[in-house]
């Protein structure tokens, strides 16, 4: 062994002492000649005896299998003893003692986390009477006060093990506790204390535990290190945990050099008075949501200590995520206090099904409800139960029922104060659920080869362009139309899907009709990219989707149910930009050689004015449909990109408070004009028709 520890410093001459030191197993001669022993019958035939039992004391057990301490030597381990740390004066802030808590990286992968909390008792403790608290607390494993709940209702370190694991796997940690106006210091290296518990004199300002430790790289190596923005992403999550407490970070400039330290600020305050709600308005700032609103809230337990905060949150993306913890201990394998809250919000919102009579309540499922949603979920349970030091889930069996009742109560109260929102979240889990079911059948029915070619509709007219880039699908009303349309298209990038009459109202259909319909069932083909949830934009075939009905009123229904099949079935398509609608003209105008297109009364008017005042008799005929238009001037008028005019659909895009009135303002038209209730339609037509001065039929 060398003579200087790593950072150049010689070695302690204090003797270890016999319990802590390295047991080194004796030769086989040497044990032959204390007393003979069989030989083993094992493989071999090695000799086993007494002798051959190690007994590790103290804290020479972590350092021999640090794996089941702290999950093993990597960069999550390394991490964890922050973990552990900070935790511990979480649990001063958690118990109301502590208000502050500086956590700072300093080079050198040196941590300093300090609190204002009571700070670590530096009496000498009733049982080891040549120790203080502070000492035994730091080197015997199982020693700490959160076991009989008398210091601590709530707590995230349980086991007693956590700071006598860091200092064992530390090659230098210094704790200073100011208590009772006095100052004291002790030093520790792998475990073992390198000075005395030292009085340094009465400080008047100051109280709380500060613990500075630098992981010991014989057990991580040299190549491990602390991040700053995993340490910063901890700090912050535990800021939101708890909505009393102010984190203070800071990190020296030199360590932010990785890109992915980029947002990680040198010094700031974390402080977060509306807990897991602020994180969640934060993250979906310029995200649109299911509902307007997230769920949250906290609530007590009814019987003993404890309580559970949450926030929940619908993003239309379902780009979501569920991320729960424990007495502010992270458990990223979920357990107990997860299940309370999925049960909570699934028999929730199946009991708000029964209440309206929605029957196809009864097939959603929890992960209807929680699949692509945003979730926090903070727990505070005496004496939880984990799976292992790590505690990455909790398995305290009363959580569930803990959880649950305090949320569905408060979730029922949510669901019940604004229908609007409720049904919106109601219909959100129902359609979930049938893409679920969908997507269960398509996989029992899914196709031998995987290999065989895609199969288009025999109607679709398909352009030669492999890629979807420049190209364009015009979906034409009736067979008469589309041979037009074939005659007058680009081949090489305009491709023509014909319908035959008026398709599917799919805003008062049911799903087996939907599945059912020929019409829909082409056009979902032809397009590729799947609907509602399952929607792909990366493969629609298509950059543009164009709507090429007659001027009239049957082509202008046919449109409207074309725009509610997009609206309800693929909103993406439609946020996309992929949709238009052909501005195809009502009337041909001609005098002499000069020929002009009209797109409706109002545009003929306005050229008979502008365009057609000198002399010569003047033709004006109208279109009785675009089959009846030649090719040639369908060409001109309609599908030629230099010439014809083109409407883009748009919704409105659902950022902001304003704008999701707009979107589900939008979603009730729909529903009232489109949708299974002639009696919507009937006053929706009573209230408006005062504003039609003129029909065309």
């Amino acid at each position: 062994m060398s003579d200087l520890f790593e950072d150049g410093t010689k070695p302690s001459k204090t003797k270890m002492p016999a319990a802590t030191r390295p047991v080194a197993k004796k030769s086989a001669p040497q044990k032959a000649k204390a007393s003979p022993a069989p030989k083993s019958s094992g493989a071999g035939g090695d000799s086993y005896t007494a002798a051959d039992i190690e007994v590790l004391e103290g804290l020479e057990p972590v350092r021999k299998r640090p794996g089941m301490y702290i999950g093993g030597t990597d960069e999550r381990a390394y991490h964890h003893l922050a973990a552990e740390i900070i935790d511990n004066s979480m649990d001063e802030a958690v118990a109301g003692h502590a208000s502050i808590i500086e956590v700072t990286l300093e080079p050198g992968n040196r941590l300093v986390v300090k609190d204002n909390g009571r700070g670590i008792p530096v009496d000498p403790h009733p049982k080891f009477t040549d120790k203080s608290a502070l000492e035994v607390i730091f080197t015997i494993l199982h020693a700490g006060a959160k076991f009989g709940g008398g210091a601590y209702e709530t707590s995230g370190g349980l086991h007693g093990v956590g700071s006598s694991v860091v200092n064992a796997l530390s090659s230098d940690l210094v704790i200073e506790v100011a208590k009772d106006k006095q100052l004291y210091r002790q030093s520790y290296s792998r475990g073992l204390p390198t000075s005395k518990l030292e009085n340094l004199g009465p400080v008047n300002n100051r109280r709380g535990t500060t613990v500075s430790f630098v992981p010991d790289t014989e057990t991580f190596g040299t190549r491990t290190h602390f991040r700053p923005h995993t340490l910063f992403s901890m700090v912050r999550s535990k800021a939101y945990l708890y909505r009393g407490v102010k984190i203070r970070w800071a990190c020296d400039p030199s360590l932010l050099k990785d890109k992915e330290d980029k947002d990680v600020p040198e010094k700031a305050e974390l402080h977060f008075p509306g807990g897991l709600a602020d994180y969640i308005a934060g993250l979906l700032k310029e995200r649109r949501t299911v509902t307007p609103m997230a769920f949250e809230g906290r609530a007590d337990f009814p019987d003993g200590p404890g309580r559970v905060e949450w926030a929940v949150a619908w993003p239309m993306d379902e780009d979501g995520f569920l991320n729960s913890y424990c007495n502010t201990v992270p458990t990223p394998q979920g357990g107990t206090h997860e299940s309370g809250l999925k049960s909570a919000l699934t028999k929730g919102i199946k009991a708000y099904a029964e209440l309206t009579g929605d029957k196809r309540g009864t097939k959603v499922m929890a992960d209807d409800m929680i699949g692509g949603a945003c979730v926090m979920l903070s727990a505070f349970i005496a004496e939880p139960q984990f799976q292992g030091q790590t505690k990455d889930k909790l398995s305290t069996a009363e959580a569930a029922k803990l959880v649950e009742n305090a949320v569905r109560d408060r979730f029922d109260h949510w669901l019940s104060s604004d229908p609007k929102i409720a049904k919106i979240l109601l219909d959100n889990a129902i359609e979930r659920a049938s893409i679920r079911t969908r997507r269960r059948l398509e996989q029992e029915t899914k196709r031998k080869s995987a290999t065989k070619r895609l199969r288009l509709p025999g109607k679709l007219s398909d352009c030669s362009q492999n890629s979807a880039l420049g190209t364009e699908l015009f979906i034409v009303e009736g067979d008469s139309a589309g041979g037009s349309a074939k005659q007058a298209r680009d081949r090489k990038t305009q491709a023509i899907l014909p319908l035959r009459g008026k398709i599917l109202n799919v805003a008062s259909a049911t799903l087996d009709k939907l599945k059912a319909n020929q019409e829909l069932s082409d056009l979902g083909e032809a397009l590729g990219c799947g609907t509602r949830k399952a929607y792909d934009n990366d493969a629609l075939r298509y950059e543009k989707i164009i709507i090429m009905t007659n001027a009239d009123v049957d082509g202008a229904h046919i449109a409207a149910l074309l725009m509610t099949f997009f609206f309800r079935e693929m909103p993406k398509l439609i946020e996309n930009g992929h949709l238009y609608i052909a501005m195809p003209p009502l009337y041909r105008i001609a005098q002499g050689s000069k020929v002009m297109f009209a797109r409706d009364d109002d545009h003929k008017d306005e050229l008979m004015k502008t365009e057609f005042q000198g002399r010569g008799k003047i033709e004006i005929s109208r279109f009785k449909g675009l089959g009846e238009m030649p090719p040639a001037q369908l060409k001109e008028t309609t599908m030629k990109p230099d010439k014809r005019i083109l409407l883009r659909v748009t919704v409105p895009t659902g950022h902001g408070a304003e704008d999701w009135d707009d979107v589900h303002d939008t979603e009730e038209l729909v529903e009232s004009l489109m949708g299974k209730k002639p009696e919507l339609r009937y006053a929706y037509i009573q209230e408006h028709a005062q504003f039609v001065e003129d029909i065309d039929v």
